[in-house]
């Protein structure tokens, strides 16, 4: 599969041109002509520098991976072809990128591979818990309803990321104003407000001292904080790539003041309903359980549902290494021992990431409210100290003459 640049006229006799991909010049003017475009020129562009710069600055989204997955979904329960839906998404999305990979996932399927592993090919794109998903809906003859499935999952958890993000926003503004704030503060105008305090050559307060020391550093020596800042965040990145470093992330997170009971939630309603569309979709529990274990997305977790694996394994109930963990509050365990001794596991757990699906909402919605208090104060203390520091000396100063 190629990308191809080309231009054309319409039925106006008005020029166009564009971007399209397509297994060859005659298969392009061929699509071209069925949209109702008269091709002039077609160039393949797939290895040229601005087919390559195209596909840099057009990654694919997870939102565009969203509206493919339930479009597909929708097309395959309309009793649509695999090959026939793949074809008609190759010209509903306006990604280049996605573009082809749709048209090369079409040409693979057509040619007799299987769809789940024309996915497992792209595994930068396609995660496992996607292609397995996929894998048991061919398996099953269901892929309308595991692709339905996939699809309500991955909106879920894309518009849980979003509201996380969007909670976000304002909390880290204002972290951020402030640090640049203070910087700021530190190296034009704290010098100024002070010049005259040292040229007076009176005893100054310890706070005003203290602030001098801290503003002159900056000044002489903010090459080096900004270095310092670097490495830090580059040695961070660097740890946090090592699985004790990673570990150490994850359990920290749960930790957390505030953030830690809502990292707690999503992880645990991230668990729940991952195993639950891989239930729902003929997946065993084992391999639930494994695939589970990675799109938890921490290490905590993850270790905790590989020893519920083991302890399947040996012919234990899915509930008992949960219920020992100080991280799965006890009311996990028991839900999902009622769903194994009722044999409703997947409804059970659907229940399950309601609830912590409403608390997670929840504490999102306050979570702006809850830190409010937070940044008040700080930037309490920040005033606090430059009134102490500088002003009440300035004032006392003028005071005496």
């Amino acid at each position: 599969m190629a990308i191809y640049k080309y231009s054309a006229t319409n039925d106006a006799g008005r020029k166009k041109s564009g971007q399209i991909v397509g297994i060859s010049e005659s298969d392009v003017f061929n699509r071209l002509k069925q949209t109702g475009l008269e091709p002039i020129a077609v160039q393949e562009i797939t290895d040229t520098f601005e087919g390559k710069f195209l596909r840099f600055i057009a990654p694919i989204k997870t939102k565009e991976l969203v509206v493919f997955t339930r479009q597909f979904a929708v097309m395959i329960s309309a009793n649509v072809t695999v090959v026939e839906s793949l074809k008609i998404l190759v010209d509903q999305t306006k990604n280049i990128t996605l573009q082809n990979m749709i048209a090369e996932i079409a040409f693979e399927v057509d040619g007799g591979a299987f769809l789940s592993d024309a996915f497992a090919k792209r595994p930068r794109i396609f995660s496992n818990f996607f292609v397995n998903i996929v894998r048991s809906g061919e398996t099953s003859g269901k892929l309308d309803e595991v692709l339905n499935y996939l699809a309500d999952e991955m909106e879920q958890n894309y518009d849980m990321i979003a509201k996380i993000k969007g909670a976000m926003i304002y909390p880290v503004f204002i972290i951020v104003a402030l640090i640049g704030v203070g910087v700021i503060l530190m190296v034009y105008v704290i010098p100024n407000l002070t010049s005259m305090l040292t040229e007076t050559n009176a005893e100054l307060p310890t706070s005003t001292k203290i602030v001098i020391a801290i503003s002159n550093f900056f000044v002489d020596y903010l090459w080096l904080v900004i270095l310092i800042i670097a490495a830090l965040a580059f040695g961070f990145y660097r740890f946090s790539k090592t699985t004790f470093g990673q570990r150490t992330i994850d359990l920290a997170k749960l930790k957390m003041p505030i953030f830690g009971p809502l990292f707690k939630y999503i992880y645990l309603m991230r668990f729940t309903r991952s195993l639950s569309t891989l239930v729902k979709g003929g997946v065993t529990i084992t391999k639930g359980l494994e695939i589970t274990a990675e799109v938890v997305s921490n290490m905590i977790y993850k270790e905790i549902i590989l020893e519920t694996l083991e302890s399947i394994n040996d012919g234990n109930p899915i509930y008992l290494v949960m219920n020992q963990s100080p991280y799965v509050p006890k009311m996990v365990p028991q839900m999902i021992s009622v769903g194994e001794k009722t044999g409703k596991l997947e409804l059970v757990l659907d229940k399950v990431t309601e609830f912590y699906g409403r608390e997670t909402t929840n504490m999102l919605d306050n979570l702006s409210k809850l830190m409010e208090p937070i940044i008040m104060v700080i930037m309490g203390v920040g005033v606090g100290v430059m009134v102490a520091a500088v002003i009440m000396p300035m004032y006392n100063l003028a005071s005496q003459f």
